[in-house]
């Protein structure tokens, strides 16, 4: 008898552990989820910024003695050469913006789509605020691009 009681108690452990191990998971996987998202936001971000930062530093540089630009769209973004945006253009580098952060608005000066640096002296043609965000968390991330050419991350 001694032997089934202890079977009986060790498999009312193994049920009990397994139990809190579930209710943890259940409590704590919402949690990963919402910081990785949060990340992919944080990345978005910090992706915008560079390819920003990257155009106006090559424009400065005068690198293949050309202008340097930004176009956005609501997933990515690209990098382009020169002062207009050509979607088939072979030197375009694409930067996709990874689910679920999405550019959720552009406010460029004149409802431009578009940004590039002047050669000489790195200021933009546009300026104004880039938003990406996780609608789904109510998450934002505001790029500011001023009229003197410096770039922000909020």
């Amino acid at each position: 008898m001694k032997n089934f009681n202890q079977k009986g108690i060790n498999l009312i452990e193994i049920i009990i552990v397994v139990a809190v191990i579930g209710i943890m998971l259940v409590i704590a996987l919402p949690q990963f989820s919402k910081i990785k998202r949060a990340q992919v936001l944080k990345n978005a971000g910090q992706d915008i910024f560079s390819t920003l930062n990257l155009a106006r530093s090559q424009t400065l540089a005068s690198l293949d003695l050309s202008s340097y630009g930004v176009h956005f769209q609501s997933d990515k973004i690209v990098l382009f050469k020169g002062t207009s945006y050509s979607q088939n253009d072979e030197n375009n580098i694409d930067t996709n913006i990874i689910s679920p952060a999405i550019i959720s608005s552009i406010s460029l000066t004149g409802g431009a789509e578009n940004i590039y640096f002047n050669r000489l002296s790195g200021i933009p043609n546009v300026s104004g605020n880039i938003t990406v965000s996780v609608p789904s968390d109510n998450l934002t991330k505001v790029i500011t691009i001023s009229e003197t050419g410096s770039i922000n991350l909020n």
